[in-house]
């Protein structure tokens, strides 16, 4: 089996990374990888050994030269299927260069952002198969007109073994100037309204007062920065929260949290959530998207409904007031990591996928 896969991102993370990931696991089971991605593409460094990479001009929604290109490398590579894996224009161009190179074509879906129904039908006419990482972005996609028949779920994977890391308190204490006594806790989103700062800011005076010894880190960058930097440095802050940036090295960080936090009103999936299980570290979020699918309640993590600044001040609370509860949780979301959420488990169902396409 060769599978040609279409990655327009320039950087690796995210979806991206998924895509390295899965080359490699489909390598080991023998099959063939193309990757077509944009010339400065980081994730050509980072696939399987064995994929054969055409890097090309990707110049998004606006660059309908992308089609004749893409037919050109889909003929001379024959592949038995297109995976679209982005946007910026790859997903439309992609799948019009798949259907006229006659080649079966697959689009994953990553975010839960609705699409206009009178566009929706006529786009995924495009594609055979649509993969989703959460069963919420499909539940989006059926409201927007996409028929119930394409719609397969696959989540997310994290490479667990990685995040598996002893915490190293007197580092993290250090580097985040923080006392020998802190238990922090941490956001690891974008710096967007989408993410819900505002509602754990809103909670946290109170709970700043209760637990002295509570510190929050926000880790991110977006168009929020600058504002929420001015937020914290509020008097009912206490100097307890601070602005961490955005961290290429969260795997290290992450074993050093008390918990994560995360109050998103809109989620694909989540997965720093993932990360945050595989690190053993117990998660505390709202139940938008697909957070619910992998933030389990009272197993790998609490769950409060959008918006709900009650609960998620109690959730805090309890967490906090309760390292046992905190411990019992980390442990289950390792484990949950190793499983259900696996680099294997992410391979095997795109590449069953792959194989209902081929031998129907």
């Amino acid at each position: 089996m060769k599978v040609l896969h279409i990655e327009a991102g320039r950087f690796l993370y995210g979806g991206a990374q998924q895509v390295a990931w899965l080359t490699h696991g489909l390598a080991r089971r023998g099959v063939q990888n193309v990757l077509v991605c944009p010339e400065d593409g980081e994730i050509q460094h980072a696939v399987a050994e064995s994929t054969v990479i055409h890097a090309i001009p990707m110049r998004g929604d606006l660059d309908f030269g992308l089609i004749a290109r893409l037919i050109k490398i889909i003929r001379t590579e024959s592949p038995d299927v297109v995976h679209i894996h982005s946007r910026r224009g790859a997903d439309v161009f992609g799948g019009i260069a798949a259907r006229l190179s006659g080649v079966p074509c697959v689009l994953s879906r990553r975010v839960d952002n609705p699409e206009p129904r009178w566009l929706a039908p006529l786009k995924y006419r495009l594609y055979q198969r649509v993969i989703v990482i959460s069963e919420a972005i499909g539940r989006v996609l059926v409201a927007c007109g996409v028929k119930p028949s394409v719609i397969n779920p696959v989540r997310s994977a994290v490479d667990a073994t990685s995040y598996d890391l002893p915490a190293d308190n007197a580092w993290f204490q250090k580097e985040f100037s923080l006392p020998i006594d802190e238990v922090t806790i941490g956001v690891v989103a974008q710096l967007i309204p989408r993410k819900g700062h505002r509602y754990l800011l809103e909670v946290l005076p109170e709970l700043l007062i209760k637990h002295p010894h509570l510190h929050v880190l926000i880790f991110g960058q977006g168009p929020l920065q600058s504002e929420l930097a001015e937020a914290v440095m509020r008097p009912e802050y206490h100097g307890r929260v601070q602005m961490a940036g955005f961290r290429d090295d969260l795997r290290r960080v992450m074993p050093n949290l008390y918990a994560v936090v995360h109050p998103a009103e809109k989620e694909g999936l989540g997965v720093a959530l993932l990360q945050a299980s595989a690190c053993g570290v117990p998660v505390i979020a709202a139940e938008a998207g697909g957070i619910p699918e992998i933030v389990l309640h009272e197993q790998n993590g609490l769950t409060f409904e959008v918006g709900d600044v009650k609960t998620l001040n109690q959730h805090i609370d309890l967490l906090v007031s309760d390292p046992a509860m905190r411990e019992r949780l980390g442990k289950e979301g390792r484990e949950l990591a190793n499983t259900a959420f696996s680099i294997d488990a992410m391979v095997e169902g795109n590449l069953r996928i792959y194989q209902s396409l081929i031998n129907p």
